[in-house]
């Protein structure tokens, strides 16, 4: 088998911003892999690093990229191989997939990707000043989304909450379902009285109130909110199957959020479904910002799990320059459009 490796850059539409800043733009890299007899059938996955927040992101992380371009040993053995490299293994399961499926970007075949069924998605608000969230969340209740997700830390904590009460006060919790996402904004000191004003706004779940890597104060949160908590960056690093049962044991959350470039792949994050249905704890996946390469094959791996709650994967939309895919959103419905194909060409010549 051959495999090559191709860095790209996404570029924002817009600057986007969350606790740890603006971001403009997101380096990828595509793995193809492909066999000799027949190299015009190509496998395709997106090895999506997370600057700043991967725990791979560190030298040597191109070094094992390039690693692959060598002969590839079986899948299980490059399992434990890359276990501290997720998002190395979430592009090369994509690919290898791709490639025994025929190489037609159908990773995980379901009636989702036959385009017979849909996966209902959350609509996501970005940070930004109270004017522009304002705008977000309301084209997003235009567009048809029932579920909303808001990005909160970065403004005003009492400016945040009135965004909130705002909705709180049109829309109900049984029409508009609202999550928020922290990324660890909150000190362990205040963090309880903040979830307990928004509790009274009858939120769904708040995402990562702490910093990661606090267990103690999490399970103390966990043991005492008013409202569920969701565990998100601190699943990142976590890649042994012992110290994934003991985080989970230790911090007692009520859901976690996948991300399977980030938390181990697709073999890292279904181990991490198994543990949380072992402990009665709830869980959801979301894209971390991958292309419609990897966002695709998220979307697919999702519809196999049989989830029915609102998913995190609209962030399809975000870049100038991402590949034209069959992925499609109505409302808060993402397809896969057969009438839709995909578009790689303009970009690289596979």
């Amino acid at each position: 088998m051959n495999s090559s490796i191709t860095p790209y850059n996404l570029i924002f539409k817009k600057p986007s911003g969350t606790s740890r800043g603006i971001l403009t733009s997101k380096k990828i890299w595509l793995l193809k892999v492909w066999n000799e007899e027949s190299p015009e059938v190509f496998g395709l996955g997106e090895c999506a690093l997370f600057r700043g927040l991967s725990a791979e992101d560190r030298p040597g992380y191109e070094n094992v990229l390039q690693s692959l371009t060598h002969n590839l040993p079986p899948l299980p053995e490059l399992f434990e191989r890359l276990r501290d490299f997720p998002s190395i293994l979430f592009g090369l399961e994509t690919a290898l997939a791709d490639l025994k499926n025929g190489g037609k970007r159908i990773i995980y075949p379901s009636t989702f990707s036959e385009g017979k069924s849909s996966i209902r998605i959350n609509g996501l608000i970005w940070m930004g000043t109270k004017a522009e969230m304002q705008k977000q969340i309301q084209d997003k209740i235009e567009q048809g989304f029932s579920c909303i997700k808001l990005k909160i830390g970065a403004i005003d904590f009492d400016a945040e909450l009135d965004l909130l009460k705002n909705i709180r006060q049109e829309f109900d919790a049984g029409t508009i379902e609202l999550r928020v996402d922290a990324n660890g904004a909150f000190s362990p000191a205040d963090a309880l009285r903040k979830l307990e004003a928004l509790s009274k706004l009858n939120i769904h779940s708040i995402e990562q109130p702490i910093k990661a890597g606090q267990w103690q104060e999490m399970a103390q949160l966990c043991a005492n909110t008013p409202l569920p908590i969701a565990l998100d960056e601190e699943l990142i690093g976590i890649n042994d199957l012992s110290q994934k049962r003991l985080l989970l044991e230790t911090i007692r959350p009520q859901y976690i959020i996948l991300k399977p470039s980030l938390h181990g792949g697709f073999a890292g994050s279904e181990e991490w479904i198994k543990l949380a249905n072992e402990q009665h704890i709830d869980w959801w996946a979301t894209s971390a910002l991958e292309s419609n390469i990897g966002l695709n094959a998220i979307a697919q791996w999702c519809a196999t799990q049989k989830n029915e709650m609102p998913q995190g994967l609209g962030t399809g939309q975000l870049y100038t320059n991402n590949f034209e895919s069959p992925l499609s959103l109505t409302g808060e419905n993402l397809f896969y459009d057969h009438q839709k194909v995909w578009k790689l060409n303009e970009h690289f010549q596979f």
